[in-house]
């Protein structure tokens, strides 16, 4: 993939951030393999002398036939005064929509049938994240983000496919999907 770093006004965080930008585009292509070109923007925005540490962050994404663009200026979103924070939500956000457009652009079935299946086992709504009950009773995490059809659609029980991916904290879900009834005859039900 293509991938283009604009910094400005980032020191002493240059270095650093630019190899965390690099990993986080890496995992982008677990999302979706095809990705032709990604840009990436960090900068301290100058007319808000007041913002202190604030940080805009914008990723664009170019694949095929489409383009994601994610920014964030929150010029009083005090979550961003961490440049790091800033930039791991544009990443964040920018994977979803990847993801989605790649459950679109697959066809709904024919992906079904490779991602993993499970049933939600526990929900925080507060906290806004859950845990689905996977093969062999494994517990897999996800959060709100990564849940295709809205997170207050999901009940305890609610039957999902999913993506996976090792997270900080072990196996979390990057992508959640409820199952139609209607695909359930499919399989005997």
């Amino acid at each position: 993939m293509n991938l283009k770093i604009v910094l400005r006004d980032v020191s002493p965080y240059e270095e650093v951030i630019k190899a965390e930008i690099e990993k986080w585009a890496d995992k982008l292509e677990m999302h979706y393999p095809g990705i032709i070109s990604c840009r990436v923007s960090v900068e301290k925005p100058h007319r808000h002398h007041q913002s202190g540490n604030l940080y805009n962050a914008a990723v664009v994404v170019n694949v095929p036939r489409k383009q994601i663009v994610v920014s964030r200026e929150h010029p009083l979103h005090h979550s961003h005064e961490d440049i790091f924070v800033a930039v791991h939500h544009v990443f964040e956000e920018a994977g979803r929509q990847l993801s989605e457009y790649a459950f679109r652009q697959y066809g709904e079935v024919k992906d079904h049938a490779l991602l993993p299946h499970g049933v939600v086992l526990r929900l925080f709504p507060e906290e806004g994240y859950g845990f689905i009950q996977g093969f062999g009773g494994r517990e897999i995490y996800f959060h709100r983000n990564s849940v295709l059809d809205g997170f207050d659609k999901l009940k305890i029980g609610t039957e999902v496919r999913f993506h996976e991916e090792e997270g900080e904290k072990g196996p979390q879900a990057s992508t959640v999907k409820i199952v139609r009834k209607e695909h359930l005859h499919h399989r005997g039900h």
